[in-house]
C-alpha cells in the first residue's frame, strides 16, 4: 500500500514524486516510456520556473549539461520590438534555459528515485481501481508482462492531455477555448541567433533558441487552417516565413542553418482547464490544464503546480485537514495563480494582437524601465496585475507621449483583459 501513485513522470510527475518522498511518503511512479526519451515541448525554462529547480537542488545538474544560458530575449510583434531581460531573480538567476527533454526528464526522474520514489518505467497503466466512487489504485504491466494491480490513499495523473486517470474519472473541462496555431519544429546547427520570438505580419511567427549539443531549435507557428499546405514542404516553408519575418535572419539560416533531426508537427489540443480533484485522485500538469505552447510556460506551470500539490497533499496526507479540502484548494489556487498567463497565451497565440495588447506593447517598447517589467512578467517575477494596472499604464503613457486615442483603447479595454 503506497501513499501516492503517480501516473506520469516527466516535468509534473517526476517533481511531485520527489517532494512527496521527501516528506516521507511512499511513493510509487509510473511511466509508459523509458528514460532518456523525448517529446513534444517548448524546452523553454523561464526564470521562476528555474528558481524551483534551484530549491529543489537541481538547477546545478540542468546547467551541467551544458545547455547555454540565455541572457538576452528578442521579442518582436508586427513591427513591435521589445528586447532585453528580466532582472535576476531573488535567488540571482540571471538567465533562462531551455534543455532537451531526453536531459532534462531524465534528471527529474533520476532525483524522484534518489528522493526514495519508486520508479517504474515502460509500465501503461490501463485503468484505475475503484472502491465505489473512490479511486483507490492502478492496473496495468510493463511491456509483455502480466498485469500488476497497486493501491494508495491517493492517486494523480501527470500523464499529459490525453491523461488516462482524467479519462476514467471522468474529469470535466471547463474554461476552454479552440487551439489557435500549430508548429513545426526541429534541431538546427549553425544558428547562432540566441533567442528570437518574432511573430510577423500575415498570421505567421518563428522562434529559435539555443539547447544542448550546440544545436538550436528552431520554429514556426501559423495557424490551423494552413497546416496541410505546409505539412507538404515543411523546409520551404519554414525558409519562407523566416524570409517574410526578417530577411537578414532567413539569408543567415538559407547559408548556414543545416537541421539535423526530423521535424516535429505539433497539432495541440485545445486550451483547457479540466475538474483536477476527487474522492482519490488529482490532476497536475497538462493533464489538468493545458493552453497554448506560444509563452512557452508548460515546463514552468508544471514545476509551479506540481510543488502546489505536494505542499497541500501533504496537508491531506498528514491528517492537518481533510484531503478534498486540501485538494479543492489546490484547483482553486491553480486556477487563480494561473488566471492572467492563461489569458494573455490566449490572446497573443492567435498572432495577431488585440487593440489592447498591441497598444500596451507598443508604449512598453519605448521605454526602457517597462521593459524590464515587461520581461520580469514573462519570466514570472512580475506579477500581472501590476504590469496591467490601469494606473502603471497611465504612468506608462505619459512617459513614452502615447497619442491620447490610443490611451482611450487601453484605458477602454483594460476592465476586460
Amino acid at each position: 500500500m503506497y501513499d501516492v501513485i503517480v501516473v506520469g513522470t516527466r516535468v509534473a510527475g517526476a517533481p511531485l514524486a520527489m517532494l512527496l518522498a521527501r516528506r516521507g511518503y511512499r511513493v510509487l511512479a509510473v511511466d509508459r516510456t523509458t528514460f532518456p526519451s523525448d517529446t513534444i515541448s517548448t524546452h523553454y525554462i523561464h526564470q521562476a520556473g528555474l528558481s524551483l529547480l534551484n530549491s529543489w537542488g537541481l538547477l546545478d545538474k540542468v546547467v551541467a549539461t551544458g545547455v547555454p544560458p540565455i541572457r538576452q530575449l528578442n521579442f518582436t510583434y508586427t513591427d513591435i520590438e521589445i528586447r532585453g531581460m528580466a532582472d535576476p531573480s531573488a535567488d540571482g538567476i540571471d538567465a533562462v534555459y531551455c534543455p532537451r527533454r531526453t536531459v532534462l526528464d531524465k534528471i527529474l526522474v533520476e532525483a524522484a528515485g534518489d528522493a526514495g520514489v519508486e520508479v517504474i518505467e515502460g509500465f501503461a497503466v490501463s485503468e484505475l481501481i475503484f472502491d465505489g466512487d473512490t479511486v483507490v489504485g492502478i492496473r496495468g504491466k510493463a511491456g509483455e508482462g502480466p498485469d500488476r494491480e497497486f493501491r494508495a490513499k491517493l492517486v494523480v495523473g501527470a500523464d499529459g492531455a490525453n491523461s488516462i486517470v482524467a479519462k476514467q474519472v471522468g474529469a470535466q473541462e471547463y474554461d476552454t477555448s479552440r487551439a489557435a496555431g500549430f508548429v513545426f519544429y526541429s534541431y538546427y546547427t549553425g544558428v547562432d541567433w540566441g533567442m528570437q520570438h518574432r511573430t510577423g505580419f500575415n498570421e505567421q511567427q518563428f522562434a529559435a533558441w539555443p539547447t544542448n549539443d550546440d544545436q538550436s531549435l528552431v520554429a514556426i507557428i501559423r495557424p490551423r487552417d494552413r497546416f496541410r499546405d505546409f505539412r507538404a514542404d515543411p523546409d520551404a516553408g519554414m525558409q519562407e516565413i523566416i524570409d517574410a519575418i526578417d530577411p537578414e535572419l532567413g539569408a543567415r539560416f538559407r547559408d548556414t542553418a543545416r537541421r539535423v533531426e526530423p521535424f516535429r508537427p505539433m497539432l495541440y489540443p485545445d486550451n483547457y482547464r479540466r475538474r483536477s480533484f476527487g474522492p482519490g485522485w488529482a490532476l497536475v500538469g497538462d493533464a489538468g490544464y493545458h493552453k497554448d505552447p506560444f509563452t512557452g510556460w508548460g515546463i514552468t506551470d508544471a514545476f509551479k503546480y506540481g510543488q502546489l500539490l505536494a505542499d497541500l497533499a501533504h496537508e491531506g496526507l498528514s491528517g492537518n485537514r481533510p484531503m478534498a479540502e486540501a485538494l479543492a484548494e489546490y484547483e482553486r489556487e491553480r486556477d487563480a495563480q494561473s488566471a492572467s498567463t492563461y489569458e494573455l497565451t490566449r490572446s497573443i497565440s492567435e498572432l495577431t494582437l488585440t487593440p489592447y495588447y498591441d497598444s500596451v506593447f507598443r508604449a512598453t517598447s519605448q521605454s526602457e524601465h517597462y521593459i524590464k517589467k515587461f520581461f520580469g512578467l514573462i519570466a514570472g517575477l512580475y506579477p500581472p496585475d501590476k504590469f496591467f494596472g490601469e494606473q502603471q499604464l497611465a504612468d506608462l503613457y505619459e512617459e513614452v507621449n502615447f497619442p491620447v486615442a490610443d490611451r482611450h483603447v487601453v484605458n477602454s479595454e483594460a476592465v476586460s483583459a
